[in-house]
C-alpha cells in the first residue's frame, strides 16, 4: 500500500475546526514522538478514528535526537539481547522498504588496534549478520589494515592491526516521524501540535476521554473515547499523575532518564561514507562517528538525570569524553574549537523492578506497557527502530482490556510512507547530501510550484521547503523548520542562527503570526555553545 504524492494541506484553523467537531473518537493519543505517531498510523490503518494530541511539536522530544541509525543494536548482541537486536534487524528491513527517501543502507568499520579485536569484535558482528536472516542488508567482512585506511580515510594509523566492515542503517528522524504523522493523516486521523492535555475526562472511574488546551489560543477542547493511549517518552509519568490524582507521591516513577548527548563536526574528520564504530569506550558503550547531511555525529552518551527539560543541555564532561574517545580513533582529534553543534536527548528507560546497579547502560531497551486501573495505556521505553512493532503492541493491549472491540490485522509492514518511492525499489544515501535536500522523495515536484528558482536562504535551504514546510508539513515556527523540517540546527547550529531571520520572515509571510523567530536565535547559540 501507499500515498498519493499530493500533499495534503495542514491549514491549523481547519484542524482546530474539525477538533472541536470530533466530541467523540475511537482513540486519543497523547504523545507525537515515534511511538505515538506509529501507534496513530497503525490505529487509522485498521480503521479507528484517531486524534492524535502533541503539546510541543512534532519530534520535538527524543524522536529527533537519536543518532540517526535504525539498526538493531551491537550493544544490545553483546549484552545478549537476542531477542531485541532480531526485531529491531526485522524492523530495519521494513523501514528500508517502506520509506526509502529516509532510510538508507550505511557502511560501517570498526578499526582493530590488538590482534585479538579482529577475530573478536568479527564474530559478534557474523552473528548480527545471521540475526537479521532474510532482512540482511549486507556481509560483514574482516579487513586488513591497508584496507581500513581506504575506508575510513580519517581513521589513526599508528597500530591499526586491520577491522572489520558491516552494514546497517541510517534514517532522518524527526522527517520520518514527520511522515508518520503526515500518513495518519492521509488515512483521516486528526493529528495536531502544540495542543496539551491538560486533564483526563473520567466517567464512573473509567478514562473516557481528554480535555486539550490550544497552546496558540489558550481554547480548549474536550474529546470522548474509547482508549488513551499515553506515549509521551520520559513525561509518561505526568499523564499517570493526571489520571491518579493524589496518588503520584506514593506511586513509583515508570521512567528512569538517561540523557545521550551527540557532538557534530565537519565530515573532514573522517572523510568516507563509511561510518567509525568504536566496541568499547571507557565506560563500557559502543562510540559511532556517523557520516550525516554532509557532518560527522560523534556520540552518544548515557549519563542517569533527574531532571527532564523540554530542551536537556550537555554537559562539560560529556562533550570531554565524546571527544576523548573520539581523538583514539581519529588521525586528526577534534577539539571544542571544531564543534558546529552539540546537542542532547533524553532516553525514556524502564526502571527496572528491582534494584541494579551498574549504571542506565544496564537497563533494557525494551518497550512496556502499562494499563492502570481505569483504563489508561501507557507505554514506554524501547527504540526508535521499533516503533512499528510498539504500536501493535499497543493496539493489542488495547484489545485484550476491552478498551477496543476486536481488530484486523495491522497493515504497517506493507503501508509506505508519505513521500515514498518504495514501489521503485530505490534506496537513497543520506550521507553526503546537503540538509535539507534528500527527503521530500516522491513529492519533490510539488517544490517546483512554490517557487524553486529563488536563492537559498542557505546551502541546501531554500524559500520553498518554508513554505512546504509551513503549507504541508504542520510547521508553526523558525525552531519547527530549522530543527525538524530542515536539520540544519542539529548540524550547524551557526548557519541556523543566519537563516532565522529570513525564514521567519517567510512564516510570518505565510501565517501572519509570530514565528518566535528570537527565541530561536537563542536557542541556537545554547547549540554552539560548547560546554
Amino acid at each position: 500500500m501507499s500515498f498519493s504524492s499530493q500533499p495534503l494541506p495542514t491549514r491549523r484553523h481547519e484542524l482546530i475546526n474539525r477538533l472541536a467537531a470530533t466530541p467523540q473518537a475511537d482513540l486519543v493519543v497523547i504523545g507525537g514522538g515515534a511511538t505515538g505517531l506509529g501507534v496513530a498510523l497503525d490505529a487509522a490503518l485498521r480503521g479507528l478514528s484517531v486524534v492524535l494530541l502533541e503539546a510541543h511539536d512534532f519530534a520535538k522530544g527524543t524522536s529527533s535526537r537519536a543518532t540517526k541509525l535504525v539498526h538493531g543494536g551491537v550493544r544490545y548482541l553483546a549484552q545478549g539481547n537476542i531477542k531485541l537486536v532480531r526485531q529491531a534487524l526485522h524492523e530495519r528491513r521494513t523501514l528500508l522498504r517502506n520509506a526509502p527517501h529516509l532510510v538508507g543502507r550505511l557502511p560501517f568499520v570498526m578499526p582493530a588496534y590488538s590482534c585479538w579485536e579482529t577475530p573478536f569484535y568479527g564474530a559478534g558482528l557474523k552473528m548480527y549478520d545471521m540475526l537479521a536472516g532474510p532482512g540482511d542488508i549486507g556481509r560483514t567482512r574482516f579487513l586488513s589494515a591497508d584496507a581500513v585506511r581506504q575506508q575510513l580515510p580519517g581513521v589513526r594509523t599508528d597500530g591499526l592491526k586491520g577491522g572489520v566492515s558491516y552494514w546497517d542503517g541510517q534514517f532522518d528522524d524527526a522527517r520520518l516521524a514527520l511522515a508518520l504523522a503526515r500518513s495518519a493523516a492521509a488515512q483521516g486521523a486528526l493529528l495536531l501540535n502544540y495542543c496539551a492535555v491538560t486533564q483526563l475526562v473520567h466517567r464512573d472511574g473509567r478514562v473516557a476521554g481528554v480535555v486539550c488546551e490550544d497552546k496558540e489560543t489558550g481554547n480548549h477542547y474536550t474529546v470522548h473515547a474509547k482508549a488513551v493511549v499515553n506515549a509521551t517518552g520520559v513525561w509518561v509519568d505526568a499523564i499517570r499523575d493526571l489520571d491518579e490524582q493524589g496518588a503520584a507521591d506514593q506511586r513509583k516513577g515508570m521512567v528512569e532518564p538517561s540523557r545521550g548527548v551527540h557532538v557534530v563536526v565537519d565530515q573532514s574528520f573522517s572523510p568516507g561514507g563509511h561510518a567509525l564504530l568504536v566496541p568499547r569506550t571507557r565506560d563500557g558503550r559502543v562510540l559511532f562517528a556517523v557520516p550525516w547531511l554532509g557532518k560527522l555525529i560523534l556520540g552518544t552518551t548515557d549519563t542517569a538525570t533527574p531532571d527532564m527539560p523540554d530542551e536537556p543541555m550537555a554537559q562539560s564532561a560529556e562533550v570531554d569524553f565524546i571527544l576523548s574517545e573520539a581523538a583514539k580513533y581519529l588521525a586528526t582529534p577534534p577539539t571544542r574549537r571544531d564543534v558546529r553543534s552539540v546537542w542532547a536527548g533524553l532516553r525514556p528507560l524502564v526502571r527496572p523492578s528491582r534494584h541494579e546497579t551498574g549504571g542506565t547502560g544496564r537497563y533494557s531497551r525494551e518497550h512496556f506497557i502499562d494499563v492502570s486501573r481505569s483504563g489508561l495505556l501507557t507505554v514506554t521505553g524501547g527504540k526508535w527502530t521499533t516503533y512499528r512493532v510498539m504500536a501493535e503492541d499497543v493496539l493489542s493491549q488495547c484489545v485484550q482490556h476491552k478498551l477496543l472491540p476486536d481488530l484486523p490485522a495491522s497493515k504497517t509492514a506493507t503501508t509506505s510512507l508519505v513521500g515514498s518511492w518504495a514501489d521503485a525499489g530505490i534506496e537513497r544515501d543520506l550521507s553526503g547530501v546537503p540538509a535539507g535536500l534528500a527527503s521530500y522523495g516522491s513529492e519533490a515536484p510539488w517544490l517546483a510550484t512554490l517557487g524553486v528558482i529563488e536563492q537559498d536562504i542557505v546551502p541546501g535551504l531554500s524559500p520553498a521547503m518554508v513554505r512546504f514546510a509551513v503549507r504541508y508539513e504542520y510547521a508553526r515556527t523558525v525552531e519547527d523548520v530549522l530543527a525538524r523540517r530542515s536539520r540544519l540546527l542539529f548540524v550547524d547550529a551557526a548557519a541556523a542562527e543566519e537563516a532565522a531571520g529570513p525564514v521567519g520572515a517567510l512564516i510570518e509571510q505565510e501565517l501572519q503570526r509570530n514565528p518566535e523567530t528570537d527565541a530561536f536565535i537563542a536557542l541556537a547559540r545554547q547549540y554552539q555553545a560548547v560546554p
